[in-house]
């Protein structure tokens, strides 16, 4: 887990970073998870959207991508994670 120190350098950087992860109508697919893992590899924190046409709400799609790669959920604001 991390602390909140952790967690809160980790914003920080989320501030700047764009987003590389969308998220719509087919929800947490293999591509999705994919994605998610290759980014991952590439660096610490990856940023995602959930959007509009999608069927789960931004925290569960969150968590399942955290669940299946592995990672932490580092916050969730709006349709931002």
């Amino acid at each position: 887990m991390l602390s909140s120190k952790e967690r809160a350098k980790l914003r920080a950087i989320a501030n700047r970073a764009d987003t590389i992860l969308h998220v719509g109508k087919g929800g947490v697919s293999d591509n999705i998870v994919k994605q998610a893992e290759d980014a991952l590899k590439a660096r610490e924190l990856i940023k995602g959207r959930v959007l509009e046409t999608a069927m789960e709400d931004v925290r569960a799609v969150a968590e399942q991508i955290a669940e299946a790669t592995g990672s932490q959920v580092v916050q969730v604001i709006g349709t931002k994670f």
